[in-house]
């Protein structure tokens, strides 16, 4: 085969820029989620930072909601409970490995926010953790049970 007669490679596709960082960086130019999303544009970046914090506090909501584990016939609840949790947990660990600081601070302060609204006791005196007879463990969705 002679190399001199080949024809010339294709020209390559123009890249799209992407936004994405491997270190935690500060400003608004970020891709949360989707793909170019929420882009350059401040009030996207401000909606991506008011979806990540209801994100958290919705973590928090799912979680001190209680389905009651000792209870024959509950299963399904508890399964779709613990989907909804798990699922909301992995849509908000990908939000965060967008490395933008912002998104990192709105997730932890929607966690903070959830917390204090529905796992803790200022808000309602029905939130402490149930007292478990020695010996047993109690299963529940918080993993911070006894």
């Amino acid at each position: 085969m002679d190399h001199d007669h080949m024809s010339p490679p294709p020209p390559m596709a123009p890249m799209k820029k992407h936004y994405t960082s491997m270190t935690f960086f500060w400003g608004r130019k970020a891709e949360v989620l989707f793909s170019d999303w929420p882009g350059d544009h401040r009030g996207m970046y401000a909606l991506a930072l008011i979806v990540v914090f209801l994100l958290a506090a919705g973590t928090e909501m799912v979680t001190s909601h209680r389905v009651d584990w000792y209870t024959s016939g509950r299963s399904l609840a508890q399964t779709v409970v613990h989907t909804l949790r798990v699922g909301l947990m992995y849509l908000l660990m990908l939000a965060v490995m967008s490395f933008n600081g912002g998104i990192f601070i709105a997730a932890c302060i929607g966690h903070a926010v959830g917390f204090l609204l529905f796992r803790s006791a200022i808000f309602s005196k029905q939130r402490d953790e149930p007292s478990c007879p020695e010996g047993t463990k109690y299963r529940d969705l918080p993993s911070m049970s006894c």
